[in-house]
């Protein structure tokens, strides 16, 4: 009997000895992740900082501020894409936001059962479609069809206002910082369906049957039960969304009409960033010109992530909200 208690008690020695070890070895494991993650970030940042600085030395300050971008006198400003880059990704939200939550209410609220499961691979395969097809099936489709039937109707109609008027006029050539806006809302609207729809889905039944009980419509349902207890994720599926739409490169350079001039139209060609990298890094000639384009993909590296620290902070906001009213 003595010999089997110090067995027994060698036994959950050895095992705890073993699972201290195995502790040990995930904590330092899950720490060296997180690290590697944050050596990258710094490395890629870095990596454009030396790049960029060459530019960043000669023009200073104004090379954010400039318009011009010359290669042949090599006077590089980034204004032009900055301008393109933020232009294109608010019209894809203002698109892509309510078009997403539309889709991702019918599916969780008012889809019937047998269709569901259809139109939530539908997004999925959209999702899954790769940019540059979006962009052929924007040049080549989307585009005149938008030349020939709905650019001459906002000319002749929001043209002529007085305050919007000049975002709306000029003739009607289909590719355009409005075109490349559209078809980034269509390119992000999959993803943020996405989020959306899985968040829905993960609130309690029981909320929205007691609602339900209590005599609530279908629209009271999702404002006071729905949309309250998903608004975190909701927030982090927006800015999932609008980081796509500023790094998206193919779809943007086929129909955007990369033209390096400061338009007050949207209808007229423009340029982003990603679209001014993926057209002249190839041919860029020179110190000066190559160190321009590297300091234009550190602008938009700074610019994803305000976004993203943008972003934290609401979450921050909002779960600090959340605690004051509990």
């Amino acid at each position: 009997m003595g010999n089997m208690d110090v067995q027994g008690k060698e036994m959950l020695v050895r095992s705890g000895t073993k699972g201290r070890v195995l502790d040990l070895f995930f904590s330092r494991g899950t720490k060296i992740c997180a690290f590697l993650v944050l050596i990258i970030i710094l490395a890629i940042m870095l990596a454009l900082f030396i790049g960029a600085w060459p530019a960043l030395k000669k023009f200073g300050f104004s090379f954010i501020t400039s318009t011009k971008w010359n290669p042949v006198t090599e006077e590089f400003g980034a204004l032009i894409s900055i301008y393109g880059t933020l232009v294109t990704s608010i019209i894809a939200m203002l698109i892509g936001v309510p078009v997403s939550f539309g889709i991702a209410i019918f599916i969780t609220e008012l889809c019937p059962r047998w269709l569901k499961q259809p139109i939530a691979t539908s997004i999925e395969l959209l999702a899954a479609i790769p940019s540059i097809i979006y962009g052929m099936w924007g040049l080549f489709v989307f585009a005149p069809f938008f030349a020939d039937h709905i650019e001459p109707w906002i000319s002749a109609t929001l043209g002529n206002s007085p305050i919007i008027g000049p975002l709306f006029s000029g003739p009607p050539l289909g590719i355009g910082v409005l075109t490349a806006g559209i078809i980034l809302g269509i390119m992000v609207i999959p993803f943020m369906a996405s989020v959306f729809r899985d968040l829905f889905e993960v609130v309690p039944p029981v909320l929205k049957e007691s609602a339900y009980g209590i005599g609530a419509t279908t629209w009271e349902v999702i404002k006071k039960i729905v949309l309250p207890y998903t608004k975190v994720g909701v927030v982090g599926g927006i800015m999932l969304g609008l980081g796509r739409a500023l790094g998206e490169t193919m779809a943007v350079t086929f129909v955007i009409g990369n033209a390096d001039r400061l338009e007050k139209s949207l209808l007229m060609p423009g340029n982003t960033i990603s679209s001014s990298l993926a057209n002249q890094f190839t041919e860029a000639v020179g110190e000066i010109y190559t160190s321009s384009l590297i300091a234009l993909g550190l602008i938009l590296f700074f610019l994803t992530f305000l976004v993203l620290a943008f972003a934290k902070y609401l979450l921050m906001r909002l779960t600090l909200k959340e605690g004051v009213r509990t």
